[in-house]
């Protein structure tokens, strides 16, 4: 073969081998650190469940999943950061329901459908709560309690939170009356918790993940779990189905990438936060120091509990002026 040809030969067989190298590494993935943006501060429920989450799956993936903590505005800052990321799998939402409450509440014009959801991960359920002396007993005794004080019971809110829709969905479930209750707004839990241990308010909406020393040491008494099971190590507080209260309500966290996100690139962040669930002590950390139940979903399932979750919030919203 003349050199001219061999040289030839020799440069298209690099290029050849470049190009399958190329192409090889773009299809491994991941190859770099995945940001998983929290739109919340630090220290909260949410920020640590999906750290310690987060913590596990990476061993899965074999690159770090860096939390970032991006607050403001009513948690949409970092979903809307997400929403408009580049779909390659490498920035990634930690969420739960104020996506779509927010959408509900016209403080954005966006909802689940601009994303494309990885994985539900855990359910953390909510328990209307009062201080220990309260004339109320459980869940069950609130109505009459209205009835006997209209006007005057007051239950605290930060507005279009989870918490706001937790009462309009308890007051319906209970054919309560809006006209015959006084919401209290308030900028945070931590305001909500020194209202009601100050008696300034009746009622507010609590959860183990925040509260459970709360229970424990009988600063705050739990009036019932909005859930069909008894909570593991809350064994004494009683279920609304128990009560004949026909209502579930729980903060559901989940993980969610950039519409367009590769399915591949899906499937393999599901795969790992799947795997991290199946930790037995990640499990008793989650449900004994968070209150908070591992029920993962994925796929369509998980698509469908989306579509149900924003149909009942809407629902619930029927109620509220925004």
């Amino acid at each position: 073969m003349p050199l001219n040809n061999v040289k030839k030969a020799a440069l298209i067989g690099a290029l050849t081998a470049a190009t399958f190298a190329t192409s090889a590494a773009a299809e491994t993935y991941p190859s770099q650190d995945i940001r998983l943006i929290i739109p919340y501060g630090a220290g909260g429920p949410t920020d640590i469940i999906f750290r310690q989450i987060a913590r596990e799956a990476e061993k899965e993936l074999g690159v770090s999943i860096v939390p970032v903590n991006m607050s403001g505005a009513g948690a949409t800052l970092g979903s809307r950061h997400v929403m408009q990321a580049e779909p390659d799998g490498y920035t990634i939402l930690g969420g739960h329901d104020n996506i779509a409450l927010s959408k509900i509440a016209g403080m954005v014009d966006y909802s689940y459908d601009a994303f494309d959801p990885v994985a539900r991960l855990t359910q953390t359920f909510n328990m209307p709560t009062t201080y220990p002396d309260h004339l109320v007993q459980d869940a069950s005794e609130i109505p009459q309690y209205i009835a006997d004080n209209p006007g005057e019971v007051r239950f605290s809110m930060i507005p279009t939170s989870t918490d706001h829709f937790f009462w309009m969905q308890m007051f319906e479930a209970m054919d309560i009356n809006m006209d015959d209750v006084r919401m209290i707004g308030y900028a945070d839990t931590a305001e909500q918790m020194a209202a009601l241990m100050a008696q300034e308010i009746d009622f507010t909406i609590t959860n183990a993940a925040c509260c459970s020393s709360f229970y424990e040491d009988d600063t705050l008494r739990a009036l019932g779990v909005a859930h069909s099971e008894r909570l593991n190590g809350l064994e004494d507080i009683p279920t609304f189905h128990e009560m004949g209260i026909d209502m579930e309500s729980a903060t559901s966290r989940g993980i969610f990438s950039p519409k367009g996100t590769p399915q591949e690139h899906i499937d393999t962040l599901a795969s790992a936060f799947e795997k991290a669930l199946e930790n037995e002590e990640l499990q008793q950390r989650l449900i004994n120091e968070l209150g908070s139940v591992p029920l993962f979903l994925q796929g369509q399932e998980y698509r469908d509990f989306l579509s149900t979750n924003e149909e009942a919030l809407i629902q619930a919203a029927g109620n509220i002026e925004f």
